[in-house]
């Protein structure tokens, strides 16, 4: 005789992906939530603009993006009736830094950035001097999120003019550590990256200071990238969600994501929003 069974199904699974850089603030939301909740997350990096090929196709409903939404991704979601709601998460600098032991450059500005990394540049900035004389001949090796990432997307817009226009012979990757890793390892390096993981890796590294419309060199800190004071590299990095799509487990994560991503956000290396910020993305949930 078959004895009845009360076993419950297994708790449904929650997917989130994205970028890389919020990558960081999801696995940490992650793994403060499954010490409360059953079931399990599933965390994955395919870079902003991959995931938002993603979302926009309907094959996830929460991803994090280090930028935001484009009119075309926006177009996109519109067509096939995913419901987009935004919110940022923290506050985040895209930090230009150079090996620890480099000795000739402190601070740059957005001229010499575009020239480094404008496409005109590809076969014809290949050493430190080319960009100025008094640097040594030392080739540069140059270091950069890979082109599905927001933080390039945004880097390129707001150095070079225009987004995803870039010289092509850069060493890339969407994972941060890589870029790190390369940029610490080699003299000549040069590269650019979330703030978060300079923070973790900054005995190893030289931030630069960035010029900015005043004329000031200023370096990338807590409170430079709050005030806005660290221009043009400071931004705002987000969750997107379709809420009206998301499963029953899918919002609940979102909520506790959403009221714990400030402290959480701070502790792994990001700038937490304000009490405001925080007030208008709990606003935004579709109760």
């Amino acid at each position: 005789m078959l004895k009845s069974c009360s076993c419950k199904p297994p708790p449904e699974r929650v997917s989130i992906d994205g970028s890389s850089t919020v990558y960081m603030i999801s696995e940490a939301v992650a793994e403060e939530y499954q010490k409360r909740h059953p079931g399990r997350i599933s965390l994955r990096i395919s870079g902003t603009g991959g995931a938002f090929k993603k979302f926009c196709d309907k094959r996830i409903r929460l991803m994090g993006a280090s930028r935001p939404i484009n009119e075309k991704e926006a177009q996109v979601c519109e067509k096939n009736g995913v419901a987009v709601s935004e919110f940022a998460v923290a506050l985040d600098g895209i930090v230009v830094a150079v090996n620890a032991k480099n000795s000739w450059v402190r601070k740059i500005d957005v001229a010499t950035l575009k020239k480094l990394f404008e496409p005109e540049a590809e076969e014809k900035i290949n050493y430190w001097s080319d960009l100025n004389p008094s640097w040594p001949m030392r080739k540069l090796l140059i270091f950069a999120p890979g082109i599905s990432s927001g933080t390039y997307d945004y880097f390129t817009r707001v150095i070079v003019g225009k987004e995803h226009d870039s010289r092509g012979d850069i060493t890339s990757s969407e994972d941060d550590n890589v870029l790190v890793h390369g940029v610490r390892s080699n003299l000549g390096s040069i590269g650019f990256f979330s703030f978060a993981y300079y923070q973790e890796n900054k005995n190893e590294l030289k931030a630069l200071a960035v010029i900015n419309d005043e004329g000031h060199a200023v370096l990338p800190t807590v409170e430079s990238i709050r005030n806005g004071t660290y221009a043009p590299l400071s931004r705002a990095v987000y969750l997107y969600a379709d809420q009206r799509k998301a499963s029953e487990a899918e919002k609940t994560f979102l909520h506790f994501y959403l009221e714990n991503s400030s402290r959480l956000a701070h502790d792994v290396g990001f700038i937490a929003l304000n009490d405001e910020a925080n007030k208008e993305n709990m606003g935004k949930l579709t109760r």
